[in-house]
């Protein structure tokens, strides 16, 4: 399973393109790569793509509050997202199928990234009062996605998507 340090925060300085943080770091730090795709949709979480290349794919994503995913996972993709303004609040779900899964919560400020890779299985949610934009990176493409549900007898279970 892969591992992930609580409230990764991708420091500066580093090549951007050591790490999929720090490439979100970089996309975050230049606005005027995204600046004129930002839109705030009241009905759905606003999604664009910024750009693509053969290695990776680089998301913008706007929350209003109340907005978030379902619980999903991003299949063998690794990748990061980093918080622009606003703070979003992640929950991630670990434990095989058949085990009663743990539930860990983590809130992800302006400036600060969370990673992920291959099968790490998460919600993003804006549980504040302010809209938050974050920047994700997926290494190679954005595959589509898994989504899951939490059953407290018999733990994660992947389900098919919402319609």
């Amino acid at each position: 399973m892969f591992a992930v340090p609580p409230n990764t925060v991708a420091l500066g300085g580093i090549p951007a393109g050591a790490h999929p943080a720090l490439i979100a770091r970089q996309y975050a730090e230049d606005r005027s790569r995204w600046r004129e795709l930002l839109r705030y949709d009241p009905d759905v979480r606003f999604v664009a793509l910024v750009d693509r290349t053969d290695e990776l794919e680089v998301w913008l994503m706007s929350w209003l509050p109340g907005q978030s995913t379902d619980l999903h996972d991003h299949a063998q993709a690794a990748g990061a997202f980093t918080v622009v303004c606003g703070t979003l609040t992640e929950r991630v779900a670990r434990g095989a199928s058949g085990e009663r899964p743990s539930k860990v919560l983590h809130q992800v400020a302006a400036g600060q990234s969370r990673v992920f890779g291959p099968g790490y299985v998460h919600q993003v949610r804006n549980a504040g009062v302010d809209p938050a934009v974050s920047l994700h990176v997926y290494r190679s493409v954005r595959p589509a996605m898994g989504h899951f549900q939490v059953d407290p007898v018999t733990g994660l279970a992947q389900v098919p998507p919402a319609l």
